[in-house]
């Protein structure tokens, strides 16, 4: 297997067969070729991508031997296939714990040209965690956006948490546990946005990062990525001993990334795809009516 591109004598780079291939998987995840639409005639992705013939036959061979294509003929070209074989998506078989599918899945995100990410969380630390190796990827040249869209929901400030909160109530320890929270929600924050404010500065990438608050603790994670992908989980509760301030304080708190996601992926039949669809315009009713703007300090 190449790489995705390889360094010319001039120092330069030029587009290997995987490397293109990677580029248009991209854009058929993030349903920019649409379903059953033809593909750019292999003489446009010549010139569009600077590579010969050769290297554009080998890519399409391999998004037709993945099944995400149809075979081209002379005056037929390829058209995007109906739907994406089970054996290409990465969580098909069971659910995975947060950690280990959010990372790979939102670094597949940002090989689009306009990235979009939409995230439902209690902190951004574990999207934080994930975001590593695409912007490193960004800044290593390795792919490249043209621009980058995160919106973040997270809970208000002023309510009253379902989690963290004390197992036994009383006015210190509620305060000791919701400024714990709210110190880890508002500092996770400022890492994202110092993140990705970085790709403009330093990349010229146009970024753009909103975060609204919920007036609730939402018990479930989600993230959207693209447009064209769903990843859904439940927060799961467990009590334990915690200490915030030199005190150790019994509190009902949630698991991050211990907690399992399921994948949805729009392209890979009707049931999927209405999830991604509901879950999109789930996130923009709210996004749009009962929350508020947040201003990180």
């Amino acid at each position: 297997m190449t790489s995705e591109s390889e360094v010319t004598e001039g120092g330069g780079s030029r587009r290997t067969p995987d490397g293109v291939a990677a580029s248009l998987r991209a854009r058929i995840s993030a349903g920019e070729l649409k379903v059953g639409a033809k593909l750019p005639t292999q003489a446009w992705l010549v010139e569009h991508y600077g590579v010969e013939r050769t290297v554009v036959r080998q890519a399409l061979q391999q998004l037709h031997e993945e099944g995400l294509i149809t075979e081209g003929r002379k005056g037929a070209p390829a058209k995007i296939a109906s739907s994406v074989p089970a054996a290409s998506r990465p969580s098909d078989e069971e659910p995975k714990l947060t950690a280990a599918v959010l990372s790979p899945r939102v670094a597949e995100a940002f090989r689009a040209r306009e990235v979009r990410i939409d995230a439902v969380c209690l902190t951004t630390e574990t999207l934080n965690l994930a975001l590593g190796e695409p912007l490193g990827a960004i800044h290593a040249r390795r792919f490249r956006p043209d621009s980058v869209h995160v919106r973040i929901l997270l809970p208000d400030r002023g309510i009253n948490l379902a989690f963290p909160r004390p197992v036994h109530r009383s006015a210190a320890d509620d305060r000791l546990v919701h400024e714990r929270w709210l110190s880890q929600r508002n500092t996770q924050g400022l890492v994202l946005r110092d993140n990705l404010e970085a790709l403009h500065i330093i990349e010229g990438v146009e970024v753009r990062i909103e975060f609204q608050t919920l007036p609730l603790t939402s018990p479930i994670k989600l993230y959207l990525l693209n447009g064209s992908e769903a990843l859904f989980g439940y927060y799961d509760i467990t009590r334990r001993e915690q200490e915030i301030a030199d005190t150790s304080v019994e509190i009902f708190d949630s698991l991050g990334n211990q907690s399992m996601l399921f994948q949805y992926l729009r392209s890979a039949g009707a049931r999927d795809a209405a999830f991604v669809e509901r879950s999109q315009q789930w996130f923009d009713g709210l996004w749009n009516t009962i929350t508020s703007q947040m201003r990180l300090s």
